[in-house]
């Protein structure tokens, strides 16, 4: 293991922090807010995992109408954002650091999860055909209501000041949710922006919000802390993409001015567009690696080789990060892994949350 604790273990700059580690916990949905807030629970399961070099919360809505299931958290009222600094000092008192992932959901939602009864927004009132749990049980994503210019405008505000709350609740940074079928995922794929307007049709049409929204929120709280996401050629929630190459190249250019933390690409389209990032970002690259476009989850394995081939500057980890919340020194030990259990993974209790055990008992 000397080979893998050697790359895993330099110091990396990012923005105004310098990560101990180079091993990022990736976002993980946990359903667990009940009401859209944390509860004391979060704040041991962010503390436990803190040996991170970056944690990057669950998905969390930067507004009502962002919410796209049922218990996830947002940031965007006052107890909310009292509940995440319950996390966030749990996670500094440990040294630790940590982004909470601004997620709107677009058309993956549902009006059984606002109280108004709304529609979710999107980018063009096109339904994604898949389905969700909602507190009547199984039903179908209805066709969202295509937003007109003010809504977009209000999107962004909500992103701005989600952000904000962010920074009141302890965050260190945020990171902009721009991939796996959400909101600015919609803006930028083809099959679901069928606006005539500027901001569908071309490349460069598709890109303007999620550059819009990565401007503004850096405009407010500093490009320093400020990441986003992104995943070229994902499928999921009914994403498809004709042009994926030509749209990130054009993506990772327009956002490269504006000296982001990082951008966290979660592999799926396959490494040659893995490759062209990383030569067109001139910043840090964080990894979710996937070379086939498989749901295989990272191991430490495939995280040295992405580490070592120098197609990343760190990796990021996701269900051995949830099952092992003392990862590095297990990685230093060389193992043994908890091995994650998937009947907790959302919603319930401290099972499979806050309750697998460390190397030292």
């Amino acid at each position: 293991m000397e080979e893998i604790v050697s790359h895993f273990f330099e110091p990396l700059p990012l923005g105004k922090l310098t990560l101990p580690n180079r091993l990022v916990m990736a976002p993980m949905t946990r359903s667990r807010a009940k009401g859209g807030v944390q509860t004391p629970l979060a704040a041991d399961y962010y503390g436990q995992r803190a040996g991170a070099g970056l944690i990057i919360t669950e998905g969390t809505q930067p507004c009502v109408i962002g919410q796209g299931y049922i218990d996830t958290p947002g940031v965007h009222t006052p107890e909310q954002v009292e509940a995440w600094r319950r996390v966030t000092d749990a996670v500094h008192e440990r040294q630790g650091r940590i982004f909470v992932q601004i997620m709107h959901s677009g058309r993956i939602g549902h009006p059984s999860l606002y109280p108004d009864g709304a529609l979710p927004l999107a980018p063009s009132a096109v339904a994604s055909g898949g389905r969700m749990y909602t507190p009547e049980g199984m039903l179908d994503h209805p066709t969202p209501r295509a937003m007109d210019l003010e809504d977009i405008a209000r999107a962004v505000e909500d992103h701005i000041s989600a952000a904000k709350c962010a920074m009141d609740a302890g965050f260190d940074g945020v990171e902009l949710h721009g991939a796996n079928g959400y909101l600015i995922h919609q803006f930028l794929a083809d099959n679901t922006n069928l606006r005539t307007d500027a901001y569908g049709g071309s490349v460069d049409n598709r890109i303007r919000f999620a550059v819009e929204v990565a401007q503004a929120v850096s405009d407010a709280i500093g490009p320093e802390r400020v990441g986003i996401r992104l995943s070229p050629a994902n499928t999921t929630n009914g994403i498809e993409e004709s042009d994926s190459a030509a749209l990130y190249e054009a993506l990772i250019r327009a956002l490269a001015p504006l000296n982001l933390a990082y951008v966290h690409l979660m592999e799926f389209g396959g490494r040659d567009i893995t490759k062209l990032i990383r030569r067109e970002w001139p910043g840090v690259l964080i990894l979710n690696p996937h070379a086939t476009g498989e749901e295989a989850a990272v191991t430490p394995e495939a995280a040295e080789e992405v580490l070592a081939e120098g197609l990343c500057d760190a990796v990021s980890i996701g269900s051995l990060w949830l099952a092992n919340p003392d990862l590095p020194a297990r990685i230093k030990a060389g193992g043994p892994y908890n091995t994650p259990d998937p009947e907790t993974f959302y919603g319930g209790d401290h099972r499979g949350y806050t309750d697998y055990p460390t190397l030292d008992g």
